[in-house]
């Protein structure tokens, strides 16, 4: 008899620990699509004050069209991207566009001292500020799910329930070149 309650205890034992590591990756997947979303929404209240920096700027620099079609393109491909792949590619693209924008910005004196430019400026700043915390949350939270998928017995869970490694968020190698600065 004592080996049927032997039998019954392993049993209990198991069903607690896959309890436990279902709920557990539950929460870390639900962890990594906020993250996602937190970083969605940052990119669209970026995405929201691009018309308004593109207007200020083009009442000083009517003759920098290449820099506005660049933005506007950016901001086109940022709203039509649907993955988190393509997402990264078109944010990145913008915050390229917007370097331009703020290197022309240095060769119109007016347009540094206009306080709309500026607090565009500023709100762009910390928005880009939010999105670099956003993607840190969101690799934090894949470091998270990743270290319970794949160490043990975690790994053996997760492939009970078809769950797999997730990818990091990476800069791309236009990201990682040094940027260059010229007086």
């Amino acid at each position: 008899m004592w080996w049927l309650w032997l039998i019954l205890g392993i049993v209990a034992l198991f069903i607690i620990i896959l309890i436990y590591y279902y709920n557990r990756i539950v929460v870390l997947c639900n962890r990594i699509e906020n993250a996602f979303s937190q970083i969605d929404v940052q990119l669209k209240k970026r995405n929201d004050l691009i018309p308004n920096l593109v207007e200020t700027v083009k009442g000083y620099a009517k003759h920098e069209k290449e820099v506005f079609a660049d933005v506007t393109k950016a901001r086109k491909e940022m709203m039509a991207s649907g993955s988190f792949e393509t997402k990264m590619k078109a944010s990145d693209m913008m915050s390229n566009a917007l370097k331009s924008i703020f290197a022309l910005a240095e060769n119109y004196p007016d347009l540094k001292a206009n306080t709309n430019f500026m607090e565009l400026q500023r709100e762009l700043s910390d928005i880009e500020s939010k999105i670099a915390y956003t993607r840190q949350f969101y690799n934090d939270s894949i470091l998270f799910y990743n270290t319970i998928v794949e160490t043990f017995p975690g790994n053996v869970f997760a492939k009970l329930f078809g769950k797999s490694k997730q990818t990091y968020f990476e800069a791309t190698a236009e990201e990682r070149k040094n940027v260059k600065v010229q007086f």
